[in-house]
């Protein structure tokens, strides 16, 4: 029987991602994979992460990458370099890649092993920028953040799918189906409560795996949808 697999928040952690792939899920090409996002920055290894991810298209397995709003500051960065023009010899300030190198765009820069960011190869901008926004499931709706729940379609705010950090879930509005978001770290033992309590109605499977310096985090999650399997591996990119 095919399994469903949902895997949070990467960030750049890409040898964190393969052992959890190649040792504990161990995917066949009947399985899915849904990620929601967040593939790169903060980690040491953003280039990797997206080679990977992108190579499991390319072999077949059944991959769902959703876009995170790190991928979203990463294309709008790259766009607003590309169209920025010199005058007298001098560059307008690129005020989009001074947010973004705040917020990890470092590492992802260090991982392209480049300062230049129009030298990153255009192919990884255009498949993180058609990323889709959400997926829907028979008993479960994926996004990256959350949804707006205030306006009559929740689907149709995007901003929100993207950057939204606290949200209360209107169960009527999506069917009555679990949601289930990364982009806020919660604790292990939180996750836990709310993958075992279908009382939850929402699932927040972001346990910041690059924060492997604090108590109950810094673990990259994978959690197989049937059967609420949920494996934990800890981050082996930032010992």
């Amino acid at each position: 029987m095919s399994k469903q697999w949902v895997i949070p928040d990467i960030h750049g952690c890409n040898r964190s991602l393969r052992s959890l792939i190649e040792t504990q899920i161990v995917p066949s090409k009947d399985d899915r994979i849904f990620f929601l996002g967040d593939f790169v920055d903060r980690g040491p290894d953003s280039k990797g992460v997206l080679d990977y991810v992108m190579g499991l298209q390319q072999q077949g397995y059944q991959v769902v990458a959703l876009k995170g709003n790190h991928e979203e500051f990463f294309v709008k960065a790259w766009d607003e370099e590309k169209e920025l023009k010199s005058f007298m010899g001098f560059r307008q300030a690129n005020r989009s890649k001074q947010q973004w190198l705040k917020h990890g765009g470092i590492q992802a820069m260090e991982s392209f092993k480049t300062d230049n960011l129009l030298s990153v190869p255009e192919h990884y901008i255009e498949w993180m920028r058609n990323l889709p926004l959400y997926f829907e499931l028979d008993k479960f709706v994926l996004v990256h953040a959350g949804l707006n729940f205030e306006v009559e379609d929740p689907f149709s705010d995007e901003e929100t799918m993207l950057w939204v950090r606290e949200f209360k879930v209107r169960p009527h509005k999506i069917a009555f189906r679990r949601l289930i978001h990364g982009h806020v770290p919660v604790s292990l033992d939180f996750i836990d409560l709310t993958v075992k309590s279908a009382m939850y109605p929402f699932i927040d499977l972001d346990n910041g795996c690059y924060m492997n310096n604090r108590s109950g985090f810094g673990n990259l999650l994978g959690l197989e949808l049937e059967a609420m399997d949920l494996r934990v591996q800890p981050n082996i990119d930032m010992d």
